[in-house]
């Protein structure tokens, strides 16, 4: 089995942290190919980025070799999976709702802890576009930015870890989800501060896109994720200069 692991942006060492995550999940004869799209921002942390993204994704899928058996699109509350959808036919796993589906095995409700606080629309709104808001405590914000969770290592355990006991605490969750594709390798620190059930996204999709895989499942093709129309796309893709 191939599954392809995308990462949102094009930072190259949290490319190489979500595939190190994703191949750590994988079960044996399961081959992660991380990619990185060849543009975009550094990292996604607000609309713009997120739909400059969702095209960055589909476009490095798309002029991807086959075969491949899966996609997961390893970006939290990012725009596009529904694109991968209607492009592709094999399975496409987000890893913000492979997160939160998963912590929904694990207890009554779930908190997401992310990284700046604005992003928390976002991820809000991509749980309530999926359906899955409905068990989510509190989406809470570490205050950090992406990049600084590779910076400095501790200081972005102490505010994730300070994030997820107080959504245990103060918001009653039972499960915590981890917000942003950069955070995976934090599970058990959290676990270690909370006690509870904490789901890595990343992880959580890999094991998600190959019970599909080995089920023969993958997207409806009826009406929603039909593929496009073929029609003339005018300048695209855009030229240099």
């Amino acid at each position: 089995m191939r599954i392809l692991v995308v990462n949102v942006n094009t930072t190259q060492s949290i490319t190489d942290a979500i595939g190190k995550q994703a191949a750590g999940a994988a079960s044996p004869g399961t081959e992660i190919v991380p990619l990185t799209p060849s543009f975009g921002a550094e990292s996604v942390e607000g609309n713009y980025e997120s739909y400059l993204a969702a095209v960055a994704v589909m476009e490095t899928v798309r002029a991807h070799p086959e075969p491949f058996d899966a996609v997961i699109q390893a970006g939290y509350g990012e725009h596009g999976r529904e694109g991968l959808q209607e492009l592709l036919d094999v399975p496409v796993v987000d890893i913000t709702e492979a997160a939160a589906s998963t912590a929904q095995f694990l207890g009554r409700r779930y908190s997401v802890v992310t990284t700046l606080d604005r992003t928390v629309p976002l991820i809000e709104e991509r749980l309530e576009v999926a359906g899955l808001s409905a068990r989510c405590a509190s989406v809470r914000a570490s205050g950090l930015a992406v990049l600084e969770l590779e910076r400095d290592e501790q200081a972005a355990v102490d505010a994730i870890t300070e994030q997820a006991a107080r959504a245990v605490e103060d918001d009653r969750a039972e499960v915590i989800c981890l917000g942003c594709g950069g955070m995976a390798g934090l599970a058990e620190r959290v676990v270690e501060r909370t006690g509870v059930p904490v789901v890595d996204g990343v992880a959580a999709a890999v094991t998600i896109a190959e019970s599909l895989v080995r089920l023969g499942l993958s997207t409806s093709k009826v009406r929603t994720y039909a593929r496009p129309r073929p029609k003339r796309i005018v300048n695209w893709p855009p030229k240099a200069g």
